[in-house]
């Protein structure tokens, strides 16, 4: 697993530059026809044994959300933007890193003896603070352009928990890696690192629709709300978001709001874990989606699976995730890519 390496990396949507150098070390000796496409994205090829005449594409991407830089004001402040979802409530007082050399800043907060009220800033109101006393000092630091990212590192904590920023995707990109590095399956693997998914799915569409595959699996961290609601009735016991909870095994997606997972193939996802003794549970809320929203209507229409790790605080500085989840969504798309034939997918008159 090189999980840690993947997260601690910065890759916010459009300049992915340094997971893709992790992803193309890890993964060289292992894989064949291996390509960078013009927006970003690495696709390579682990030929199968042959025994099943399946070409499956296993995806997973690479970017983060974070923040962009657009402008400075007189005094040194640096003016910025959000690339991707990112909840306003969580940036004053955050530490960021920005641009190629990771210039440490802070997102200014107004004190609590200033803002009692605890109004949330809008973030075209915010502004990150770099120790600069004027625009002068920004000059030749900071340039438009430049991506910022969380200031956060990878640790491991407590029982197998993981800790660290980035999870979505870095734990997929991450599996997809230990995918790619274990025996041939009977399967050809075309895995697909992707780029700018966090800005509209824009990577998987060209990667799909250049390998071309039979059927497509997606590899994702998705939002664990197994913690308790502040605003629940404490008499009411704890009130859950039913998406998914940690420790639970991999999620699987009946549909989100990008796509409608295949039916014979989520039937068959689903009887693989319980046939191989895999936790799993089924996500059926609406929110949010994945890689599999370009890939299901690329070219004739791919069938599209999706496999999430349940991970906690995704999109802020510090995600959770439970090395278990891991290591039994591992299992999952290794049995997967094992088991499948055309009948799994393919619809019958």
């Amino acid at each position: 697993m090189i999980l840690k390496e993947l997260s601690e990396a910065i890759g916010v949507s459009g300049k992915e530059d340094a997971v893709r150098k992790i992803v193309l070390n890890a993964i060289k000796d292992h894989v064949e026809d291996i390509r960078i496409d013009p927006l970003g994205s690495v696709t390579a090829v682990k030929r199968g044994t042959g025994a099943t005449p399946l070409r499956v594409m296993v995806a997973a991407h690479m970017d983060e959300v974070g923040f962009i830089v657009r402008g400075f004001d007189g005094d040194g402040l640096i003016r910025f933007s959000a690339v991707g979802g990112i909840d306003d409530r969580i940036l004053p007082g955050l530490r960021v890193k920005i641009g190629d050399t990771a210039i440490p800043g802070v997102i200014l907060w107004t004190p609590i003896h200033q803002n009692r009220d605890q109004t949330v800033v809008k973030i075209n109101a915010l502004r990150i603070d770099i120790g600069a006393a004027n625009k002068d000092e920004v000059n030749g630091k900071v340039k438009v352009g430049d991506r910022i990212a969380f200031d956060s590192r990878y640790l491991e904590v407590g029982e197998r928990m993981l800790r660290g920023k980035s999870f979505d995707d870095r734990a997929g990109c991450s599996l997809l890696v230990d995918l790619l590095q274990d025996a041939p399956y009977p399967v050809d693997v075309l895995a697909a690192f992707t780029v700018q998914e966090e800005i509209g799915l824009r990577g998987a569409k060209v990667a799909a629709q250049t390998l071309a595959p039979d059927v497509a699996f997606v590899l994702e961290g998705t939002t664990a709300n197994d913690v308790p609601n502040p605003n629940a009735n404490p008499d009411d016991g704890i009130g859950h978001n039913p998406t998914c909870k940690m420790q639970a095994g991999p999620v699987l997606s009946v549909m989100d709001r990008s796509m409608i997972v295949n039916p014979r193939l989520f039937a068959f996802m689903r009887e693989t874990a319980q046939a191989e003794g895999i936790p799993f549970q089924i996500k059926s809320q609406l929110g949010g989606g994945t890689d599999g929203g370009a890939i299901h209507m690329t070219n004739a229409g791919v069938a599209t699976g999706v496999i999430s790790l349940p991970c906690r605080y995704i999109h802020s500085p510090t995600a959770y995730l439970h090395r278990d989840d891991y290591d039994n969504a591992l299992r999952l798309i290794q049995a997967v890519l094992r088991r499948i034939q055309p009948e799994h997918f393919q619809f019958s008159s």
